[in-house]
């Protein structure tokens, strides 16, 4: 099913939700609508559904103007950040509703299947009320997929469940939308997900669509800064610089060598982005040194987190393994020159790392 917005925006009283954005889903594939709170991720997929009206702009599927039809006229699913079934029924009820409603022949088999797809055929028999959070959300999952509609909107499912299960559900979410039976719609606040779910990103602010397109090109390529933000989790690291002989002068005096291309004019202002991965603690050849002091280490699963202050302002190190730092020891940051971002100050992307293959 091919869904496309054409200068799709909304408006509230006075407020504006989403500024007029033309967006085209790829068919078959999984579209993650990737921003803070507040982004417009909920809004743009009520008007996907057929839920909400945009205010400006048209709605089509399959080149059909759908603009107003009423989502019970569509065929779409939808699975909340709440686990939303029907308390009265069981979980197998609850899976073979939809099936039951379209008339399909072998509802039980079918019910079974998509249970044992999402590790809960042995909760059939049960109330939902019976199960965990993480199961409840299983159930309202098969029943959307057991509607087997062509467009898929998923709003922050995982949100509510704690991290262990949401790394169990990513994974065979991921594996669930390899088939491409369905358009898959994903909002998500948090860039790893985006990540893990593939496909492709469209990353949204305050009602804005900020870049479009592959995940991996929109997160080693970001437009611009305010990307970047989006779709780095710790958030990147940003250095005012200016042009130097030799490449950027960073606040604090550092000298950062690389091929600047021409349009990092004398006298200008940028800023140097760095990911909190990129940052290490043991050197390699042509490695950039940062010395500065330990403000803070989070021990988080197999990374450490550390936070220091250095003449550049302070940054954000995600290192692999577990460290143990005294608070204000000093420390050593280290980061290869081609694995900065350069923006300029419009914040537009200047210089990106170059990827593997030289892509």
């Amino acid at each position: 099913m091919e869904l496309t917005l054409r200068a799709v925006g909304k408006k509230v009283g006075a407020q504006t939700w989403l500024y007029p954005m033309d967006l085209s889903l790829r068919s078959g594939a999984v579209t993650v609508l990737l921003g803070a709170t507040q982004a417009g991720k909920t809004s743009l997929m009520r008007i996907m559904a057929g839920l909400d009206e945009p205010t400006t702009g048209s709605v089509f599927v399959d080149g059909r103007d759908v603009t107003g039809v009423p989502v019970r006229e569509r065929n779409v699913a939808m699975v909340y950040q709440q686990f939303i079934n029907y308390p009265s029924m069981s979980v197998a009820k609850n899976i073979a509703s939809p099936l039951k409603l379209r008339g399909d022949k072998n509802v039980g088999q079918r019910v079974r299947e998509l249970a044992e797809r999402l590790h809960i055929e042995m909760f059939l028999d049960r109330l939902p009320a019976e199960l965990s959070g993480g199961q409840q959300q299983r159930v309202a999952l098969a029943r959307a997929l057991a509607k087997g509609a062509p467009l898929m909107l998923l709003d922050e499912p995982l949100v509510n469940l704690d991290y262990k299960l949401r790394e169990e559900l990513r994974d065979e979410l991921t594996q669930l939308f390899a088939s491409g039976d369905s358009t898959v719609v994903y909002a998500t606040t948090e860039p790893t997900e985006a990540l893990l779910l593939g496909g492709y990103t469209a990353v949204l602010d305050e009602g804005r669509l900020l870049q479009y397109g592959p995940t991996s090109e929109v997160f080693h390529s970001p437009a611009n800064l305010a990307v970047a933000r989006a779709f780095s989790d710790p958030p990147m690291n940003q250095i005012a610089a200016q042009r130097s002989a030799s490449g950027l002068l960073l606040e604090g005096g550092t000298e950062l060598a690389l091929e600047a291309p021409k349009s990092l004019g004398a006298g200008q202002r940028f800023v140097v982005g760095i990911r909190a991965s990129s940052l290490r603690l043991k050197p390699q050849p042509g490695d950039l040194v940062v010395h500065g002091t330990v403000e803070l280490a989070e021990i988080s699963g197999s990374d450490t987190y550390v936070h220091a202050a250095s003449p550049m302002g302070s940054l954000v190190a995600q290192v692999t393994g577990v460290h143990y730092f005294d608070l204000g020891a000093p420390v050593a940051l280290h980061v290869h020159p081609g694995q900065v971002y350069v923006f300029g100050d419009d914040e537009a992307l200047l210089l990106a790392p170059r990827r593997a293959g030289g892509v």
